[in-house]
């Protein structure tokens, strides 16, 4: 009688243990997913907002060329072209406020997105120096809040 008991113990035993490994090697297994999964979108979240920053600065800079280009007559800045880089950069900076606006869950971060674009976009060739200068900083302050936003969006707490 005494062997069937320790028998049935060791039998037990072995079940709980075999249970208790698997329960914790499958929580452990989601932990590794969960990490890698947000590793991934920190990395993706990375990659928009740095590319969508640097659309921005890219558009801002051609925009001031441009204006540049009409209101000082600089050499080998051609207006025309100038125009048409825009536009492009434009397109550009609107597909990555697209990326962006897919990688967050943030309203507040688009809201600043969006305002920044905007806000590069308002620099023309038809605006006075002054209005120019103005939209020039209101621009450089748009890039520079939404990027210290994107920046608390990837921090590793």
């Amino acid at each position: 009688m005494e062997i069937i008991v320790t028998s049935v113990v060791a039998v037990v035993g072995t079940l709980l243990g075999s249970l208790a490994t698997h329960y914790f090697q499958r929580r452990n297994r989601a932990d590794a997913e969960r990490f890698e999964r947000n590793e991934r979108l920190r990395q993706e979240r990375v990659s928009a907002y740095t590319a969508f920053g640097g659309a921005l600065i890219n558009l801002r800079r051609t925009s001031k060329d441009r204006w540049y280009s009409i209101h000082d007559q600089r050499d080998g800045a051609d207006p025309e072209t100038l125009r048409y880089e825009t536009y492009r950069l434009f397109t550009t900076a609107q597909e990555a406020l697209f990326r962006v606006e897919l990688v967050t869950e943030s309203r507040d971060l688009i809201e600043l997105g969006r305002k920044a674009l905007t806000d590069v976009d308002r620099i023309k060739p038809d605006l006075a120096r002054d209005d120019f200068a103005h939209h020039r900083e209101v621009s450089r302050r748009s890039v520079f809040a939404f990027m210290e936003a994107a920046r608390k969006h990837v921090d590793v707490a």
